[in-house]
């Protein structure tokens, strides 16, 4: 068996699930005993893509490529899917994921599982439906397309070893350019990714109003880390959207997730269960946040933030 993954990157710097995906897709070839083959576009991408122990790394060398174009990438895997023949071609889930993969699914007439979270025997994929209150397994009888969501599997655990780089120049002339990029999207100002933080001290409802969260920032600032909340903090208009974390926010996997104030409904666990240790800090004893915490503080989360930013 062949297993293709993709790794999307941004100015030489590859996306935390893209590296989660590879490992995934490494997990997998040790059960079906298949080859891997990663893809980049990026030259210093590919010369870092070669110290992991994955069959080959693929780079494409293609000046229309340096920008986001959905038709130029589909092209390109669509020659790859030509050469190679993969039986499973792995993306990280991320918005150009959802944009330019499903061409791909129409093309090769597979079908693209996207949103998975782990996969189990017979080439079944499991994936959260009705707001990640159920999961759902689907059985791939054939060729595939899946994409992983961030936080799925861990990029530490990406098994290092060499793979040959080959580089490849692909002939795109013949490619009916529909659409021409425009300026990349960017945050609002205010906004700022999560997906990349190592630490991350989130605020839930428990803040209690918008004058408290500057006792959380303060505590951020001391531990270098950034401010993510859940989505009663954003409604309620205390912080930006693009703080928010959850299955209609962003996904984290930060080394550190401090839970302040966070109840813990299932649409915020499923945002931020990936991370490595979770410090939850609330009054509620039965608060759900305590099921998967690493550590649990019960207690007055405005006695305790001073004196802990205090000792930092």
């Amino acid at each position: 068996m062949k297993f293709l993954v993709f790794i999307q990157s941004l100015e030489s710097k590859i996306n935390n699930n893209s590296l989660e995906s590879l490992c995934a897709a490494q997990k997998l070839a040790d059960k079906y005993n298949a080859e891997v083959h990663a893809v980049t576009f990026d030259k210093a991408v590919s010369e870092n893509l070669s110290n992991y122990n994955i069959s080959s790394t693929i780079y494409i060398n293609n000046n229309e490529l340096n920008d986001y174009n959905p038709i130029y990438y589909s092209k390109c895997l669509e020659i790859l899917n030509n050469e190679i023949n993969p039986d499973l071609l792995i993306f990280g889930h991320s918005y150009e994921t959802r944009d330019w993969v499903p061409r791909l699914s129409a093309r090769f007439e597979c079908p693209f599982i996207s949103d998975c979270t782990n996969f189990d025997n017979d080439m079944s994929f499991i994936r959260p439906v009705y707001q990640a209150k159920l999961n759902e397994k689907i059985k791939l009888s054939g060729k595939g397309i899946i994409s992983f969501q961030a936080g799925s599997f861990s990029k530490d655990d990406l098994v290092e070893g060499s793979s040959n780089i080959d580089e490849k120049t692909l002939n795109l002339s013949d490619v009916n350019l529909s659409i021409r990029p425009g300026e990349r999207f960017k945050e609002s100002a205010e906004g700022v990714d999560l997906s990349t933080a190592e630490v991350i001290v989130s605020v839930g409802r428990g803040i209690s109003k918008e004058e408290n969260i500057p006792l959380a920032k303060e505590l951020a600032k001391k531990l270098n880390a950034q401010i993510g909340a859940s989505r009663p903090v954003v409604d309620a208009g205390w912080l930006d959207h693009s703080f928010q974390i959850g299955s209609s926010g962003q996904t984290v996997t930060p080394k550190l997730y401090l839970a302040l104030g966070v109840s813990g409904a299932i649409q915020h666990l499923v945002g931020m269960k990936g991370s490595k240790n979770i410090i939850a800090i609330n009054k509620d004893p039965n608060a759900p946040i305590f099921e998967i915490s690493d550590y649990a503080v019960i207690g007055d989360m405005f006695e305790i933030l001073p004196k802990l930013t205090e000792q930092l």
